[in-house]
C-alpha cells in the first residue's frame, strides 16, 4: 500500500491552519526558496548536558505522567533541593529510609513508587558512563534518530517508569528529536494503515519508525516537527496545535 507522501500531508495541514506561512510558524521551520532551514542547536546541546539534568528530565516527566503538569512545575523547585540536585553519585549512595522519609514530604509529590525511579534511573545513567566511558548525555546524543524507537527500547528496558510516551516526552524534553505517539498521530497512523495492531507492539513501531524514515528523506523535516505536522493535519485542532 502506498502511504500519504509528505507533500500532500504539508499541503492538507496549511489548509487547515491558515496557510503555508501560518504552519511554518507554527513547526518552527523557515523556508528559504527550496532549501530548508533546520536550527540545530537543541540537538547538539544535548550532549554539552550534564548527567544530573538528563536525570531530572526523567524525573519530572515521570511524575508528571498522569498528573497535573502545572503541579508538578510547581514543586520542581522542592524536587531539586530534596534530591541534592539530581547529583548522580549522592542519589545512588542514598539508603532506603532515606528515600522513603523524602518521599513522604509533602513538599514534594508524594509518591513513593515513583521517587524509587530516581535512584533506579541514577543507576542506569552511572551503568553508561562505566561501561562506555561517556556521558549519558553524549550517549543519548549520539543514538541515530533513524532508530529513535530503539532509545526508547532502551530507556524502557534499563530505566524505570520510561516507556509508553514518558520517555520520549522526556527526550524531547532534552532536545533529542523524537516523533511522540499522540491521540492524534495514532489516528493518523491508523487511517494510513501503518499500523493496525498494538501501538507499542515491536511491528507497530518498526513501521512507524519507517514512516518517519520515508517523511524525512522527503522533507528534511526533524522527526519532533513531522509528529507536530501530523497532528496538525488530523482531529480537531483547527486554531492551535494539539499536544503531542
Amino acid at each position: 500500500m502506498t502511504h500519504e507522501s509528505f507533500k500532500s500531508l504539508f499541503q492538507r495541514a496549511a489548509e487547515r491552519k491558515g496557510g503555508v506561512r501560518a504552519l511554518e510558524d507554527l513547526l518552527g521551520k523557515k523556508i528559504l526558496g527550496k532549501k530548508l532551514l533546520d536550527d540545530t542547536a537543541a540537538q547538539q546541546s544535548v550532549a554539552k548536558l550534564s548527567d544530573d539534568r538528563i536525570l531530572a528530565a526523567f524525573t519530572k516527566q515521570i511524575f508528571k505522567s498522569g498528573f497535573v503538569w502545572r503541579v508538578v512545575e510547581n514543586k520542581w523547585p522542592d524536587f531539586e533541593e530534596h534530591f541534592f540536585n539530581f547529583n548522580i553519585e549522592k542519589m545512588l549512595m542514598m539508603p532506603e529510609e532515606m528515600l522513603e522519609r523524602k518521599a513522604a514530604d509533602p513538599k514534594i509529590i508524594r509518591n513513593y513508587n515513583k521517587v524509587k525511579t530516581i535512584k533506579a534511573n541514577a543507576q542506569m545513567i552511572f551503568d553508561i558512563t562505566m561501561d562506555k566511558n561517556i556521558s549519558f548525555a553524549q550517549f543519548i546524543n549520539d543514538w541515530p534518530s533513524e532508530d529513535i524507537i530503539g532509545l526508547w527500547a532502551y530507556l524502557k528496558k534499563h530505566g524505570e517508569r520510561l516507556g509508553g510516551n514518558t520517555g520520549p516526552y522526556a527526550l524531547r524534553l532534552l532536545g533529542k528529536d523524537t516523533f511522540i505517539l499522540s491521540s492524534d498521530v495514532e489516528a493518523y497512523l491508523r487511517v494510513q494503515k501503518i499500523i493496525d495492531g498494538g501501538l507499542q507492539s515491536k511491528k507497530s513501531l518498526t513501521a512507524i519508525q519507517a514512516h518517519f524514515n520515508k517523511l524525512q528523506n522527503e522533507s528534511g523535516y526533524s522527526l519532533t516537527q513531522l509528529s507536530r505536522l501530523i497532528a496538525l493535519s488530523c482531529g480537531d485542532n483547527y486554531v492551535q496545535v494539539a499536544e503531542e
